[in-house]
C-alpha cells in the first residue's frame, strides 16, 4: 500500500505551518512581521527563517514589501485559517471527547494539524455540530460514551483492531 507517501504530499510542512502562524499572529499584534520578529517568536535564529522563507514566498503565500515586511497572501491566509481551525477541531476532539489532557490535547493537535485533510476537518465540523445540538441522540451518545468503561477488559475479537490482540496492548502507558 502507497498511503505513506501521501505524508509528503501536503502543502507544508510542520515547520512552515508555525512560521505562517507565526507571520499571521505578528501581523495581527504589530501590524507587520519582520524576519527577525518570527525569528524571536519561534526562537530560532534569523538564518533560518530566512531559508524557511524562500520557498514559501515561491510558492505564494508570503508576500514582502519594499520594507522587508511581511505579510501572507490570500492563499497564505486561507491555508493558516485552516491549519489554526483543524487544530481547534483536534483538540476539542482529542481533549473533551476522548478525554486527553488539554496540555497533550495541545501538543498532538500541534503534530497533526497541518496534516489533517479538509475532508477529514469537515467531517470533525459535522461532527461537533451533531454533539452540539443537544439532541437527543446527541446527548445519548454522549452519555452511553462517557460511561463506557474503556479500561475494561475486553475479548481481543472486540478490539478495534480486529486481530486476535488488542491495540491497547502494543500502546504504552506514559
Amino acid at each position: 500500500m502507497e498511503t505513506w507517501k501521501e505524508f509528503d504530499q501536503n502543502i507544508i510542512t510542520h515547520s512552515a505551518a508555525h512560521h505562517l502562524m507565526a507571520i499571521d499572529d505578528l501581523v495581527g499584534k504589530l501590524g507587520y512581521a519582520r524576519v527577525s520578529d518570527i525569528a524571536r517568536q519561534l526562537d530560532i535564529t534569523r538564518g533560518s527563517v530566512s531559508i524557511s522563507l524562500k520557498p514559501m514566498k515561491e510558492a505564494g503565500l508570503v508576500l514582502q514589501d519594499e520594507n522587508r515586511h511581511l505579510r501572507l497572501s490570500d492563499k497564505g491566509q486561507r491555508l493558516v485559517n485552516a491549519v489554526k481551525n483543524k487544530r481547534l477541531l483536534i483538540q476539542r476532539l482529542l481533549s473533551e471527547l476522548l478525554g486527553v489532557s488539554e496540555q497533550q490535547a495541545e501538543i498532538d493537535a500541534c503534530k497533526m494539524e497541518h496534516l489533517t485533510s479538509n475532508a477529514t476537518a469537515r467531517r470533525l465540523v459535522a461532527f461537533f455540530r451533531f454533539i452540539d445540538s443537544h439532541e437527543q441522540p446527541a446527548g445519548e451518545f454522549l452519555a452511553t460514551w462517557q460511561a463506557h468503561d474503556r479500561g475494561s477488559d475486553e475479548k481481543p475479537e472486540s478490539c478495534p483492531t480486529g486481530e486476535n490482540k488488542c491495540a491497547a496492548d502494543n500502546v504504552p502507558e506514559a
